[in-house]
């Protein structure tokens, strides 16, 4: 059974950090291409962070030099290390793992977790 399962969501202060993991299960980790993406209220899911099975990661202009997202395919995680928060990061944050085939893809979800920037 896949399981995605994310944890270490809260409350903040504005130019805090935070850091969000996303414990996977029941599929071969390594192999996929990891996210978090995000969705405020009112607003669509958009993709926050991506690493590849190789390493390679890419960043939404706005998180960029801000948010880091990391890898341990020993341990099945996948981390977003959020540093200088802002009001606007405020939303529920969500795993994505999504593995491309020649005809289709693998694409598994968690259940989220909130984040909320706020004095």
């Amino acid at each position: 059974q896949v399981q995605l399962v994310e944890s270490g969501g809260g409350l903040v202060q504005p130019g805090g950090s935070l850091t969000l993991s996303c414990a996977a299960s029941g599929f071969t980790f390594s192999s996929y291409a990891m996210s978090w993406y995000r969705q405020a209220p009112g607003k669509q899911r958009e993709l926050v962070a991506r690493i590849t099975s190789a390493g390679s990661t890419m960043y939404a202009d706005f998180v960029k030099g801000r948010f880091t997202i990391s890898r341990d395919n020993a341990k099945n995680t996948v981390s977003l290390q959020m540093t200088s928060l802002k009001p606007d990061d405020t939303a529920d944050y969500y795993c994505n793992a999504v593995l491309y085939y020649m005809i289709g893809s693998n694409d598994y979800w968690g259940q989220g977790t909130q984040v909320t920037v706020s004095s």
